[in-house]
């Protein structure tokens, strides 16, 4: 359950989808410690598994290009959005993002480029679960 203060939004469920185990690791370290509880996958077909199920998640944290999974970032959140439609996007990556990849991003959602700082992966979350 999403629960709202005036000074910062607390107890999101963020589902974060990173086949870098050491990354996910950290993120995962991170956002639980603002507050939040994290799901994780290692790629989009057992993203997708957690978006079907009853589990509750109030947001997407995604690297765009998975490197072990046929289904990439931008593919599964476009998929999320289709079985959970408030469901909020933020993508992440390390490599370079053209316009023509970011023209597929969903509308309104944010991005967040690798590598980042702990306060930058605070700040984009924060900015992704007020959108």
């Amino acid at each position: 359950m999403l629960v709202v203060t005036a000074e910062r939004i607390l107890m999101a469920v963020i589902l974060i989808v990173e086949d870098n185990v050491f990354i996910r690791e950290v993120a995962e370290m991170m956002i639980q410690g603002w507050g939040h509880r994290t799901l994780s996958a290692s790629d989009g077909e057992e993203a997708l598994s957690l978006l079907r199920s009853p589990q509750h998640i109030d947001a997407l944290f995604t690297d765009i290009y998975l490197k072990t999974a046929v289904l990439g970032g931008c593919e599964l959140a476009h998929r999320a959005i289709e079985l959970r439609p408030k469901l909020r996007v933020l993508y992440t990556t390390g490599n370079f993002v053209t316009d023509k990849m970011k023209a597929q991003f969903v509308e309104g959602t944010h991005f967040l480029c690798k590598p980042y700082t702990q306060h930058q992966l605070q700040d984009s979350v924060e900015k992704s679960l007020a959108a």
